[in-house]
């Protein structure tokens, strides 16, 4: 009950303090120069360029607790972002990215390494954009990629659902793309004999998957040499898009 009390009072003990504090040093000052009006002068004009004071600290406070705001919700997305590669993305990309026709040429743009600089993924995500994959969907195992996914529908449903994704348009697009894949896959129940037309629009599909899931790939290898060098290692030694992975060191 005391220290509710305290914890109650301690604003007006502080008010307290702080006008003693300042009637102290006004006092001091009335006392060393011995004018009234001097006194009197300076208090009008600290009074005078108080609200001054108060806008620029309200200002800086506000940009501060604004700051704050988005590394919390930059670093609850990024451990969504990194729960999605888990569970999903990183097996996509490998699987999907074997469709690609320049599988040499995007390997070499998209083999991270250990001695990346912030450069290089700039350089990626400009090839990435520059270039417009394309793939041959006869190169997928389509029955395999349509038991992963849908295996993991509720999910993907669940990302769906998190409300913080709403401040990231770019894999909020991500989800979509790979839901809608799911919706294509699953609704066909075999993939032989399928007409040409069914095939291109398969293509089209995989192709705006591939196309943002690249992208966020590169952007979360970086996030994760900055953040989380320990996790950037193993993610390194997994690379979807190398020829052969192992999670040990060599």
């Amino acid at each position: 009950m005391v220290n509710k009390q305290l914890l109650i009072n301690r604003p007006r003990l502080m008010l307290i303090l702080l006008v003693a504090i300042s009637s102290s040093i006004y006092l001091v000052d009335y006392l060393v120069d011995g004018s009234l009006k001097e006194v009197a002068t300076s208090f009008l004009g600290n009074l005078a360029f108080l609200p001054i004071y108060i806008i620029v600290v309200t200002l800086t406070m506000e940009q501060l607790l604004r700051e704050r705001e988005r590394q919390t919700l930059r670093r609850k997305l990024n451990m969504v972002i990194g729960v999605f590669f888990s569970e999903v993305g990183t097996q996509l990309f490998r699987s999907v990215s074997r469709a690609v026709l320049q599988q040499e040429q995007l390997r070499t743009a998209l083999l991270v390494t250990p001695q990346w600089k912030e450069a290089d993924f700039t350089t990626a995500l400009a090839y990435l954009e520059q270039h417009d994959s394309k793939l041959n969907v006869a190169q997928l195992d389509l029955v395999a990629l349509k038991q992963f996914l849908v295996a993991r529908r509720g999910f993907l449903v669940g990302l769906l659902e998190n409300q913080n994704l709403l401040e990231h348009e770019a894999f909020t697009d991500l989800l979509w793309a790979v839901f809608h894949l799911v919706e294509e896959l699953d609704a066909r129940q075999s993939f032989e004999g399928i007409p040409q037309a069914d095939s291109d629009h398969l293509a089209g599909d995989l192709k705006r998957v591939f196309g943002h899931l690249s992208r966020e790939w590169v952007l979360y290898m970086q996030h994760l040499k900055d953040d989380y060098p320990y996790l950037f290692s193993l993610a390194i030694r997994l690379n979807p898009l190398a020829e052969q992975v192992s999670p040990h060191l060599y």
